[in-house]
């Protein structure tokens, strides 16, 4: 492939614009998986899913739009790769040196990436939803909260508390990411924490100055007090009610953040 095309390309990747399917190289697939060398081969939209390729040699090489997803990449040389729009869901990238490789629009959702070596990586518009190991220079803490709420739809509480249990630690003042811990700990029968993150909410939204999230946990925190101050027979009806209320608000949580 010419070299002088790849910028374009990157950035009709980027953009999303379809470009004409292209062969890829067989030679150099067949060279990596025989010998485990291949720096600076052509492997664009090459077809390697499931494929173990622990400690190959791929420095240099051109993977655009490849498609690595469950590849085992643990311990790969990938410095100067790139690898724009390649699909790597659920790769295992460990101790992987990706040293100036390209990863703009890559999908490295649920990858490993414990251990890899990411100095100087372009990662711009690339997907880590559920990355191990994702770098914080680039996963910020709200983005662990959208996270945490996409889980909560799904009704993975727990896992939507994980997310919000690490979008606190990178950034312990955000609001929205306590009143939301505070909804998932609700549903997992966690009412004393659920009660307690509400608060701490409540505080941040009072020096914040925002009315709104703070009359929304203050009532989450009554609503919850009620639930729990019911008898048998009324709770079954009050907590359905309150169910719906939940709902309301983790929309609203999502428009807070916009």
């Amino acid at each position: 492939m010419n070299r002088k095309l790849l910028p374009a390309i990157a950035l009709f990747s980027l953009l999303g614009v379809s470009l004409p399917a292209q062969a890829e190289n067989l030679a150099h697939v067949q060279q990596l998986l025989n010998t485990r060398q291949c720096q600076a081969c052509e492997l664009d939209r090459a077809g390697l899913i499931y494929a173990n390729l622990t400690g190959v040699d791929l420095s240099g090489s051109s993977l655009m739009q490849a498609n690595l997803s469950r590849a085992n990449l643990t311990n790969a040389n990938l410095q100067q790769t790139n690898l724009v729009g390649a699909m790597m869901t659920s790769a295992n990238l460990s101790g992987a040196n990706l040293r100036g490789a390209d990863l703009r629009g890559a999908d490295l959702r649920e990858a490993y990436l414990v251990g890899a070596d990411l100095q100087g990586a372009r990662l711009d518009g690339a997907l880590l939803h559920g990355a191990v190991g994702a770098p914080t220079s680039v996963v910020s803490g709200e983005d662990y909260y959208l996270w945490g709420l996409t889980e909560h739809r799904r009704g993975n509480f727990r896992g939507a508390i994980a997310y919000f249990d690490q979008a606190l630690a990178l950034q312990s003042d955000l609001s929205h990411a306590y009143l939301a811990r505070g909804m998932a700990r609700y549903q997992v029968n966690d009412l004393a924490g659920a009660v307690q993150d509400a608060q701490q909410a409540e505080q941040f939204y009072l020096r914040e100055g925002n009315d709104s999230g703070q009359q929304v946990a203050v009532q989450f925190v009554e609503g919850i007090r009620a639930v729990e101050e019911a008898d048998a027979k009324q709770r079954a009806g009050r907590r359905s009610s309150f169910l719906d209320f939940l709902g309301g608000v983790a929309g609203l949580l999502l428009q807070f953040l916009l």
